[in-house]
């Protein structure tokens, strides 16, 4: 069941954007950090296995040390936690072998069988610096594993700043972990009584609603995004957007800028028949009941910045 809405919703950072450690950039100039950090004993591990990672049982980000990690995995340097101390990621493809030697064993509530969780499934409900961690290390190792080669020549690169850049021998080019930006937006009614959201051809068989969302385009603003990908999505134009926040959403590799948005005719709302299979106006009551999982449809998970989205209007005083 997805937890009620936060009171405080409107002054919570989204998700995957609460916290985080100090990634210490600085470090990643040294030559050999990987391979110094690997040998220090005191250095802790996050294994990424696709987009998942072990966890605890109170819901935690699991880490272990270098020598739980099997050989042919991606390492990255992430940064130091509050202690100082070293923390890297051992990264594997969804398809690859587990980067681990041995199963963590059982993890939290929620999790796979396995222990682990993915991040789109348990990001949400994490302690919020393990959150951060979790999806740092998720961006930089799917980066890792999958960008081997020059995008320009197509040699294969070598890894350098300790996981954060490629260069590729043949060019001479430099490349860097890549993020495409987006928008999501929650568009409400002029007098804010009715959220519009919508369902995604994907979801059909999931009954699920949600934000609007688009990726920005070359040569585009952020403003004429939104602009643009609501009246094409829903049928509205939006009158004003307000920033709310962003955060990453690894999948593959976007940062998701959170707006809400006012519809200056709410009557000509519409699906586009092909990506957004249908739309509806929802009340606070209705998106109330679907948050305690009394609806006859779904919401976005909590680790989603549509989850923050319309858990703000919902705390918002009528």
């Amino acid at each position: 069941m997805t937890p009620s809405p936060d009171p405080d919703a409107a002054a919570s950072a989204p998700p995957l954007a609460r916290a985080g450690i100090d990634r210490a950039a600085e470090e990643r100039a040294e030559a050999g950090l990987i391979d110094r950090l690997r040998g220090n004993a005191d250095t802790r591990v996050v294994a990424v296995h696709g987009d998942r990672a072990p966890l605890t049982a109170d819901g935690s980000l699991r880490t272990v040390a270098v020598e739980a990690i099997r050989d042919g995995v991606k390492w990255g340097f992430l940064g130091r936690d509050e202690t100082g101390r070293a923390l890297l990621v051992a990264a594997a493809g969804a398809q690859a072998p587990s980067p681990l030697r041995a199963d963590p064993g059982e993890g939290a509530p929620g999790a796979a069988p396995d222990g682990w969780g993915a991040l789109r499934a348990v990001g949400g409900e994490m302690p919020a610096v393990d959150a951060g961690v979790f999806v740092e290390a998720v961006a930089l190792g799917g980066w890792l594993v999958a960008a081997p080669f020059c995008s320009a020549c197509g040699g294969r690169t070598e890894v350098r700043s300790a996981g954060w850049s490629r260069h590729c021998p043949s060019c001479g080019r430099e490349h860097f972990p890549r993020t495409d930006p987006a928008v999501i937006v929650a568009v409400t009614t002029p007098d804010r009584e009715r959220l519009l959201l919508g369902k995604n051809a994907l979801w059909a068989d999931r009954n699920m609603y949600s934000t609007f969302a688009g990726f920005v385009e070359a040569g585009e603003s952020l403003e004429a995004t939104i602009v643009r990908e609501v009246a094409e999505e829903a049928g509205v134009t939006v009158s004003a957007a307000a920033y709310r926040g962003s955060q990453a959403w690894p999948y593959p590799r976007s940062l998701m800028l959170g707006f809400h948005a006012t519809a200056a005719d709410p009557e000509a709302a519409r699906a586009d028949g092909e990506e957004i299979v249908d739309v509806r106006w929802f009340t606070r009551a209705e998106l109330t009941a679907a948050f305690a999982g009394e609806a006859d449809f779904a919401l976005p998970g909590t680790a989603s910045i549509a989850h923050r989205l319309i858990a703000d209007w919902v705390a918002m005083p009528e």
